[in-house]
């Protein structure tokens, strides 16, 4: 049975406003970010691995820190004064982020550990209970395993399988292809916005509109591209969004799914226990309304929190200036390395951001890594959960450097001379 897309619009809730600023001064935000001032091995540090995990701002920093000073107890259950304070903070939270995602409902944003978690879910819910022998999911060459493995494992289950994307050697989806692959067999596509091995910036809006057009329900994994791209996701029309707290300046053990509330009204739970429910005898559960019935168990109170307050953060900024600026450093630093003729880059898409990914001879990536650490220079070396893209490159790994709006051209003048540093060291 194919699923039937449902475009009906209603009214938004409306959006508070918050001030921007204009004209984006990288200075001023470094100094909101403690940890960029530090020293590793005696040398000024320069962070240049975002991909994996942002650098967290003193707002986020001191509104988990007040939360547990002034605030701290746990939320829906109790009628006393920090219990009603906690949970306001906690739906407060979830407004943020409905904001952030311009979102139509509250009830469309679930709090997960991670964006990994949050795929995860969707296919325990929403897969097994489309998925029949024989049905197909939807993904590309270049996603991350956390959006390969969870569908490899539902597909087993179900004895659906997976259908492959592909991709060319600069790194970008064959869109002619995906069309070709829809069946009346498929049931749902699953692609990346932003590769964090190659830094492509997919064309999702044309992905969504060939699947809607199939009747297909889409999922955007956006752990990448929320820190880096406006992120709009009724303007997308995308049917599920992923996102991942700590790559978006808040904490770890936070990430948040958003779907339409038309198709998280209709899944099933994804784990029993608390809050999760409306009445429990032995005899029958009923479950909760969402966004609850997906949230059992007390949730990282803490975690929401503190995204939010990086949400906030973020939305200080003109989103265009941000965009600006780190398009500019990846250009700078595309340029830099290019001159070193002993470095090959992976992944030369025509809209790319943040991710810089490279070969250097014969060194491997670890060994460039360790030798660029001991510059005060962080980067990731290896196969970035991404090992599909690895082998279709013939490679066992890259050096990685990806970029913030915290970092500048000085950071990446620093790791061009961390560069030349490995091959005087490899000779």
């Amino acid at each position: 049975m194919r699923f039937r897309m449902n475009h009906q619009e209603t009214s938004a809730v409306a959006m508070p406003q918050i001030n921007t600023v204009r004209d984006f001064d990288v200075a001023r935000v470094r100094r909101d970010f403690p940890i960029l001032s530090s020293t590793v091995h005696g040398k000024p540090l320069v962070y240049l691995d975002n991909a994996a995990s942002t650098q967290k701002p003193l707002a986020v920093i001191d509104a988990i820190s007040r939360f547990y000073r002034e605030e701290y107890s746990n939320v829906h259950r109790g009628v006393h004064h920090l219990s009603q304070l906690a949970t306001d903070r906690y739906e407060d939270a979830r407004r943020s982020v409905r904001r952030f995602l311009n979102a139509r409902y509250e009830e469309e944003i679930v709090f997960v550990r991670s964006a990994t978690e949050a795929i995860n879910l969707v296919a325990q819910t929403f897969g097994r209970e489309h998925l029949r022998e024989g049905d197909e999911v939807i993904i590309s060459a270049m996603e991350h395993h956390a959006n390969i493995v969870p569908w490899q494992m539902i597909c087993e289950e179900r004895r659906a399988r997976l259908r492959v994307i592909p991709m060319n050697h600069d790194g970008e989806l064959l869109l002619e292809e995906f069309e070709a692959l829809i069946s009346s067999r498929s049931k749902l596509v699953a692609v990346t916005h932003m590769s964090n091995a190659l830094g492509t910036v997919n064309a999702v809006k044309d992905i969504i509109g060939i699947a809607h057009a199939h009747g297909l329900p889409v999922l955007i994994d956006g752990a990448q591209s929320a820190q880096h791209l406006p992120i709009d996701v009724r303007e997308l029309d995308c049917d599920f969004f992923t996102m991942s707290g700590h790559k978006m300046y808040g904490p770890t053990g936070i990430g948040v799914l958003y779907g339409k509330k038309e198709i998280l009204s209709s899944m099933p739970p994804y784990q029993g226990g608390g809050d999760m429910i409306l009445s429990v005898t032995f005899e029958k559960t009923i479950y909760n309304d969402i966004p609850y019935r997906f949230e059992a168990g007390t949730p990282n109170i803490a975690g929401a929190i503190g995204l939010a307050a990086a949400l906030d953060y973020v939305r200080q900024f003109d989103i265009d200036a941000l965009v600006s600026h780190e398009r500019d450093l990846l250009r700078y630093a595309t340029d830099q390395l290019s001159e070193v003729i002993e470095l090959r880059i992976i992944g030369n898409a025509s809209d790319k951001a943040s991710v810089l990914s490279f070969t250097l001879c014969a060194v491997h990536p670890h060994d460039i890594g360790t030798i660029l650490d001991k510059e005060g220079i962080a980067i990731r070396a290896g196969h970035h959960c991404a090992q599909p893209v690895m082998k279709f490159y013939g490679i066992p790994a890259t050096a990685r450097a990806s970029f913030s709006f915290y970092n500048t051209r000085e950071d990446v003048d620093a790791l061009a001379r961390g560069i030349h540093t490995v091959l005087e060291v490899f000779g």
